[in-house]
């Protein structure tokens, strides 16, 4: 099974040294190996394991993937936020904020799409890598995890029966304790920051200006869209694969969408954006190679972790391998295999919505907290750990910011500075359930 994995190693290998040491060929053919990747594996499991269900299922979930990403970005590309203010420390913190908190009710991806393009303008005379590497941390992981809207682990959570108040009653001390530490850091970052001082002399209006109002109507209905969902609402048609219920009615409720969005643009806001698809091209092409690819990894994963049974299942393990595994593999798939081993060691099946109810309010919760703050918190960690890390990445790269690679962006960031605010927010998590 170990072999099956192959892929996805490479995969991730040429991701990462890729960039650095063929750069021209890889940005150029990263399309052509992805699908060929993706194409090697389901290939394999149709013929050789005669299994054409696991495949099929992931591919499903990359659509579903793809097209809620794709909303989100080409709907947020028309609303035009520019705040024409000098920006200081203490309004970036103030932005940073807001953001997290917005990411609570439209989704990590939706906040990221919607604030990374006026976040990167009010920025624009001292903008430094790490700017963009903090709006990652905060706005596209960490700042999601008060409400199952903020995450995808999060909302199939709820989805399987977690009660929709079990993360802000449970996560908010953890959210607030890495909010604290991370803009500590980011403060000093900040101040650091010799050409801050330079946009003291540049008069502005103190206005917020906005365009393309309209849209923010559109990013509510693709919200509301997610829980057009045949786990939640029993009437809501599905495709029926083993024992999966698979969505389509949301899928094309999010498509026609986008075709009514960009029917009726307003064309100035999208061109004051500079609006481009180059971005979601990396992202749909990357992340089909990885979805597929994956597969074999979370198989291997589940079997490891149903096997290791009572060695195996704690708060302390939870915490730390639904995290590592989290920021190398998809946050949601991740999140329901430990879930589920979690539930096994207890004697209940994920399947029940009772159980998940039974198991998220008795004494195990600290395990499904455990679960929800790795599988959320360490998205961060790395670009392929949560979506929209990778599409800001671009969006940033597109206005010409010069993002740290992949691997610089864990040497000289997550490690430094993440990392630490992971361990204390483990630390308090251990604190208070031992």
């Amino acid at each position: 099974m170990i072999l099956e994995s192959i892929p996805f190693i490479i995969l991730l290998s040429l991701v990462i040294i890729g960039p650095l040491f063929f750069a021209s060929f890889w940005h150029k053919n990263y399309p052509k190996i992805s699908i060929a990747l993706a194409l090697i594996v389901f290939l394999y499991f149709v013929q050789f394991k005669n299994d054409w269900e696991s495949p099929v299922i992931s591919l499903f979930e990359y659509f579903s993937f793809v097209i809620f990403l794709s909303a989100l970005f080409v709907i947020s590309g028309g609303i035009y936020i520019h705040i024409d203010k000098n920006s200081t420390p203490k309004l970036n913190i103030i932005f940073l904020i807001i953001g997290s908190l917005t990411s609570n009710l439209i989704g990590t991806t939706g906040a990221a799409m919607l604030l990374i393009r006026p976040y990167i303008r009010f920025n624009k005379y001292h903008l430094k890598p790490f700017h963009i590497v903090f709006f990652i941390f905060t706005i596209c992981n960490l700042g999601g995890s008060l409400t199952p809207i903020g995450d995808p682990p999060l909302i199939l959570g709820f989805f399987k029966g977690v009660p929709f108040f079990f993360t802000i009653l449970n996560i908010a001390p953890y959210w607030l304790l890495a909010h604290v530490l991370l803009l500590g850091i980011f403060w000093i970052l900040e101040f650091r920051n010799k050409t801050n001082l330079e946009t003291q002399t540049i008069e502005e209006s103190n206005k917020i200006y906005l365009s393309g109002k309209r849209n923010i109507f559109w990013i509510l209905l693709i919200i509301l869209s997610v829980f057009v969902n045949p786990s939640t609402v029993s009437w809501v048609p599905y495709i029926q694969i083993g024992h999966h219920h698979i969505s389509f009615v949301r899928e094309l409720i999010q498509l026609l969408i986008i075709y009514l969005c960009y029917s009726f643009r307003d064309k100035n806001a999208y061109q004051l954006n500079e609006f481009s698809l180059a971005p979601l091209k990396e992202i749909v092409f990357l992340f089909i190679g990885i979805f597929i690819t994956m597969v074999p990894v979370l198989n291997l994963l589940s079997t490891w972790s149903s096997k290791s049974g009572a060695d195996f299942i704690n708060t302390s393990s939870l915490y730390w391998f639904s995290g590592i595994f989290s920021s190398l593999l998809d946050n949601a798939p991740t999140y329901l295999c430990f879930l589920t081993a979690a539930m096994s060691k207890s004697g209940l099946d994920i399947a029940s919505s009772k159980d998940v109810m039974l198991f998220a309010n008795g004494l195990q919760m600290n395990q499904l907290l455990a679960i929800s703050i790795g599988a959320v918190f360490f998205g961060a960690m790395t670009y392929i750990g949560n979506g929209p890390n990778f599409m800001v990445k671009s969006i940033a790269e597109e206005k010409d910011i010069k993002m740290p690679n992949f691997v610089k962006y864990i040497t000289h960031y997550t490690i430094p500075y993440l990392l630490p605010v992971l361990i204390a927010v483990y630390l308090l998590l251990i604190y208070k359930y031992n």
